[in-house]
């Protein structure tokens, strides 16, 4: 299967400093995932079906550089943004209805035509399942897409529960769906990591009390993640393994470059 490449970060040359300003990280066993951008880039799928869902309505098209910035707060926030141009805006609500009964036909059938798992995600996965970490997919994609895509990239099997957009009253950043997932898992806040790509992402698990680590490729929305006062930041999926097999994390806003 080929794989989307995320960007590669510098290496360290301050380790030893690093790691003494690191904390324990030995209660962790469940990781809850975002979907979209952190696992898969699904972008070029989502583009295809929203001009589509453009077309149908007779407004202009968008890029797809232009909706892989609009991507993380799920569908309905993402036509809204396509159909006004606007981050903020919000759709006639005839408008809305309309290009979603199409984005949904369209997306049906056509949601793993060019999606594809970051670099080093599937031996990623494997490698911490192997060591016991219970695994959660928590994202803002309804779950009627979702499943399918975990299971057409066949990753489905690592995941013991999988929340989407609408399987609970509320989305990421709220942090209803963490706490759903951990309590479907038989974990702790304190005993889980939410590992994303986005504000969203970070918001939600530090709403939730959890630990949060975000990934530097991704939908970042503009959001400069080192900024965030996350637990971890991290390069390539294979640092992910690195880091949470290590008897400690960083604190917040330190960045996890491993050897």
């Amino acid at each position: 299967m080929a794989t989307a490449q995320p960007r590669q970060g510098a290496p360290s040359t301050d380790l030893n400093r690093l790691t003494a300003n690191m904390a324990d990280f030995s209660q962790i066993n469940t990781l809850l995932f975002d979907l979209d951008g952190t696992l898969v880039d699904s972008v070029p799928d989502l583009a295809s079906s929203i001009n589509v869902a453009l077309q149908a309505i007779d407004h202009p098209q968008q890029s797809e550089s232009q909706i892989r910035q609009w991507v993380g707060n799920g569908v309905d926030r993402l036509l809204d943004r396509a159909i006004t141009g606007d981050p903020d805006g919000f759709a006639d609500p005839d408008l809305h209805h309309q290009a979603k009964q199409s984005f949904n036909r369209c997306y049906g059938e056509h949601f793993a035509d060019q999606s594809q798992l970051y670099s080093g995600v599937l031996a990623g996965l494997s490698s911490l399942h192997s060591r016991g970490f219970k695994f959660g997919c928590v994202t803002n994609k309804p779950i009627q897409f979702t499943t399918p895509l975990l299971e057409k990239l066949g990753i489905s099997e690592y995941f013991q529960i999988t929340v989407g957009g609408d399987s609970t009253s509320a989305r990421k950043p709220d942090p209803v769906p963490l706490l759903h997932a951990l309590e479907q898992l038989s974990a702790t806040p304190a005993q889980a990591v939410m590992i994303g790509d986005s504000i969203n992402d970070f918001e939600a698990g530090q709403r939730a009390g959890m630990a949060t680590i975000m990934v530097d490729w991704g939908y970042h929305q503009g959001v400069d993640l080192s900024a965030l006062a996350a637990d971890g930041l991290i390069s390539r999926f294979s640092q992910l393994t690195e880091l949470l097999t290590t008897s400690a994390y960083p604190r917040p806003g330190t960045r996890f470059i491993p050897t």
